[in-house]
């Protein structure tokens, strides 16, 4: 319901309406809440969808979806039986002066369409209540039904008809995790078997069958991922005589086309979600880690840009995109590319010999576009944590990843081409991150100068934000400080018109090459193709529903963002649950409006609510011990001891 408020609001073609919408569409339109112009239907200037926010004292504030204005007040009576959380229809108070204002006109679902629920006992009652507010839930459990089912029974639940979906598991169960976190934004692992059909209909690529390709399979391309990775987005080639790199990307939209059962599940998931143990995939692993995956030694299907380099400038003097076929020389992990690059590992054969080369001469030119980049752009030395879990679902360990000159040199590879693919279009998809705002600058600045930081505001927030981490370095805190500048940034975003991306510092960006796990990316190559072959028809498509696509799966990367963040919560949850009374040592990492920390033993990355009978200053190492895990909202309470001696 959301999805189709947002594209009412911004205008929603006929031909783009699903049955299913369609019925809520003419309920609509029959009261009027929308406006049809030609084919094109959208809200009446006096109504406005959106969430209803807090409601204090009969009143509340509507944030309207969809479009960029304020929100709109909801006064003393004009509530109705709205609640907080819920999607509304409201009728905007027109011509009367002072804050803007509406009255709920229609509740028409939920904001929070699933939740998750618990069985709990008090008093020898029990009750279903929410598992992280521990409020009741609208969906009911007769007693009956109640005393049927064990403490601690885990449900989810379907908040816009308040009905309970299925039993989850039990909270005492470490496997429920998953399913739990999963269920918040009812995603799911399994397709559907017209998917799976259709996924395991293709044949394998027979390159004869395209002959308007441009036949690549000569060239000594190569992958380069994760030692784990099953899912190889982009293969790479440079051709250091021309200065010309070749970033091939998976073809994903010669099998994913539009309006089909495939291509209505990946809209739906936008995103591959991705957890320490394993991936829910965006496609079919038919085509994921099959088809689609740029394997080594097969024929693949490829997009390709092509891009000649001038060395002296570090200037792009010409690319362009074409549909080719490749045939990928070898699969290497980070960790090999690595040791090449150490001296620890030698070519096997005539093919390694070649991309060993062309990868030593490829890796200069990365490190330099890498530095002329970091000139304007930033460059953030926060970890990403790694966690490993064994087969119970139980946390054994963590460790903090590094970036290593294999992960740069693929980084400023993909880099250079979602670059000059921006280029291509002036309406489309883009990735833009804006600027800070002063306000959280100056509060950033007034929690490092609480360190001892001599915060000296230069003429940019680039020289600025230079200098503090330059201070970081010599306090050795970088990945600290660098993980509080990035929470005073922008989040970044899709969005249909060009912004710009202060972060990396690029006038244009865009998402083009990993299209297996983002729908972006997909989006993206369909454009460039409907471009490329003045399709004026695929191109129309590709816009039509721009801005409520860019909204979308902005929203659905939160959504995954939030899934894999949280399944990791949890495991710390029943860790910390098995180490009650035991003491760690942790570092302060804010101060206000509450104490916490982070665990920084042999668990790393654990966030701590922490109560301290001792000043504590952020970044401060100290000794905690854990006093209470509470698994149902994963939260970790711990009391500071000591500090530790330096």
């Amino acid at each position: 319901m959301k999805s189709l408020l947002i594209r009412l609001t911004l205008g929603l073609h006929e031909q783009d309406i699903t049955p299913e919408e369609m019925v809520h569409v003419n309920n609509f339109l029959a009261k009027k809440y929308i406006t049809k112009h030609d084919s094109l239907y959208k809200f009446n200037s006096k109504y406005r969808a959106g969430t209803l926010g807090l409601v204090q004292n009969g009143t509340a504030y509507l944030h309207v979806i969809g479009e960029n204005v304020r929100d709109l007040f909801i006064g003393d009576g004009d509530l109705g039986t709205a609640k907080e959380g819920d999607l509304i229809i409201a009728s905007r108070n027109l011509g009367v002066r002072g804050t803007p204002s509406a009255r709920v006109a229609e509740i028409v679902g939920r904001a929070v369409s699933y939740s998750v629920a618990y069985i709990i006992e008090k008093d020898k009652h029990r009750s279903l209540v929410d598992l992280k507010t521990e409020f009741p839930v609208g969906a009911e459990l007769s007693k009956e039904q109640l005393e049927s089912y064990e403490v601690g029974d885990v449900f989810k639940v379907n908040n816009q008809e308040n009905i309970i979906m299925e039993k989850l598991g039990n909270i005492n169960d470490p496997l429920v995790d998953e399913k739990i976190v999963l269920a918040q934004f009812n995603k799911h692992d399994e397709f559907s078997q017209d998917v799976l059909d259709i996924a395991a209909s293709f044949a394998p690529v027979d390159a004869k069958k395209y002959p308007k390709r441009k036949d690549l399979r000569a060239l000594a391309f190569c992958t380069i991922d994760p030692v784990t990775a099953k899912d190889y987005d982009d293969a790479i080639y440079w051709d250091d005589k021309n200065t010309t790199l070749y970033v091939a990307i998976a073809d994903v939209s010669e099998y994913v086309t539009p309006f089909g059962a495939i291509d209505d599940e990946a809209i739906y998931r936008s995103f591959s979600i991705y957890l320490p143990h394993r991936s829910i995939p965006m496609l079919p692993r038919q085509l994921s880690e099959t088809l689609c995956s740029l394997q080594p030694h097969v024929d693949r299907l490829a997009y390709v840009f092509e891009i000649k380099l001038d060395l002296e400038s570090l200037e792009v003097a010409s690319s362009h995109v074409y549909e080719a076929i490749i045939h990928s020389q070898r699969r290497f992990n980070y960790e090999e590319i690595d040791a090449f690059f150490e001296g620890k590992l030698q070519a096997q054969n005539k093919e390694e010999k070649e991309i060993f080369a062309y990868i030593k001469k490829l890796r200069v030119v990365t490190d330099a576009l890498k530095e002329k980049r970091l000139k304007v752009g930033y460059n953030f030395r926060s970890s990403e944590l790694e966690m490993t879990i064994d087969e119970n679902s139980n946390l054994v360990s963590t460790s903090l990843a590094e970036e290593t000159p294999s992960h740069g040199l693929i980084e400023d590879c993909m880099l250079l081409a979602n670059k000059e693919a921006a280029k291509q279009f002036e309406r489309g998809i883009f990735r833009i991150h804006e600027p800070p705002s002063q306000a959280k600058l100056q509060n950033l600045y007034q929690e490092l100068a609480g360190i001892g930081m001599s915060i000296d505001i230069k003429n940019s927030i680039k020289e600025t934000i230079t200098d503090i981490q330059k201070q970081a370095t010599e306090m050795g805190l970088e990945s600290e400080v660098d993980t509080l500048i990035i929470r005073s940034q922008m989040q970044a975003r899709y969005a249909p018109l060009n912004a710009g991306h202060f972060g990396l510092g690029f006038e244009q960006y865009t998402h083009f090459t990993s299209p297996i796990r983002r729908y972006s990316d997909l989006i993206v190559h369909r454009l460039l193709k409907a471009i490329a072959n003045n399709d004026t028809v695929e191109g129309s498509y590709v816009l039509r529903n721009i801005e409520a696509l860019a909204m979308a799966i902005s929203e659905k990367e939160r959504e995954a963002s939030t899934i894999e963040s949280e399944f990791m919560a949890r495991k710390f949850a029943r860790w910390a649950a098995g180490n009650l009374g035991n003491e760690f040592k942790a570092r302060i990492s804010g101060t206000e409006p509450d104490l916490k920390a982070d665990l920084h033993d042999e668990i790393m990355g654990a966030r701590l609510a922490l109560s301290s009978a001792i000043p504590v200053i952020l970044f401060e190492d100290v000794i905690v011990r854990i006093d209470k895990a509470d698994i149902a909202k994963a939260k970790i309470f711990a009391t500071v001891v000591s500090k530790v001696e330096e």
